[in-house]
């Protein structure tokens, strides 16, 4: 199996204990690129070495997390728009919404929010979403974003099937990882609903390890029990799931191109 990773944290202090065996482990399992979102302006450096270390594997975007949106978020933005206007990042990320830990900045959240997507725009870039406890007005500001130019992920998409298809509809794709393999995640209701047109496979790594391995550190390595139980949901082998996935990813970001 040749397999895509979107979304995970390869550069977390989490793995700088062993991250090499990491790296070897996500090769031996098929993965072929693992996408960076970056957090802040403090996690740069971290995920530039990251791509540094292992520039055929890691692949960095550059954007600022809405849990990060504090005070000071005009001068982090400004330090990444620097960054994405002096070399190529594959997409704009993790931007988004998070009313989950905290709503004191959620009015700063959606201007951080619409600013990185007119940079996205501008750069003819994909976006990354991040949309904990806020999928409506994720979807919301999307709709009004949306000009025909802008695409992207819901990165972590544990939505309803009504929100899928209003997220298909606006030409994104749906970012799948570890709840896709819980019990009571709900995926096993939306998954067959909406086949895997519109699907790409993610861990989150480090967090939201797939069962069996739910509680521990996640890994891109991983990603193959994510492939395997979409092909459960739709009577499909964990083969054909990486395919389409793997082909939905790299025209995303558009590596078939080249």
């Amino acid at each position: 199996m040749n397999l895509i990773e979107t979304h995970a944290h390869i550069y977390s202090k989490k793995f700088d204990a062993d991250r090499d065996q990491v790296i070897e482990d996500i090769r031996n399992a098929g993965i072929e690129r693992v996408y960076m979102p970056n957090v802040d302006v403090e996690t740069i450096d971290a995920m530039l070495e990251c791509e540094q270390k292992y520039p055929d594997l890691c692949i960095p975007m550059m954007g600022l997390h809405p849990c990060d949106v504090k005070e000071d978020f005009h001068e982090q933005l400004r330090v990444m728009e620097d960054w994405l206007n002096k070399r190529p990042f594959a997409a704009v990320g993790e931007i988004g919404l998070d009313l989950y830990w905290d709503k004191t900045f959620f009015e700063q959240q959606k201007e951080a929010l619409k600013i990185q997507i007119s940079w996205a725009k501008k750069m003819e870039l994909p976006i990354v979403l991040h949309c904990r406890e806020s999928m409506d007005e994720t979807i919301e500001i999307i709709k009004e974003e949306q000009d025909g130019n802008l695409k992207g992920i819901f990165h972590c998409f544990t939505g309803s099937v009504s929100q899928a298809n209003e997220i298909i509809d606006l030409g994104f794709l749906l970012g799948i990882g570890g709840v896709a393999t819980f019990k009571n995640g709900g995926l096993d209701k939306v998954i067959p609903e909406i086949g895997l047109e519109s699907l790409v496979l993610e861990t989150d790594a480090p967090y939201l390890a797939p069962v069996p391995n739910r509680g521990k550190r996640n890994s891109p390595a991983y990603l193959p029990l994510i492939a395997e139980k979409i092909g459960d949901y739709l009577s499909i082998s964990k083969e054909e799931v990486a395919k389409k996935t793997k082909l939905n990813a790299l025209n995303l970001f558009r590596e078939l191109e080249q």
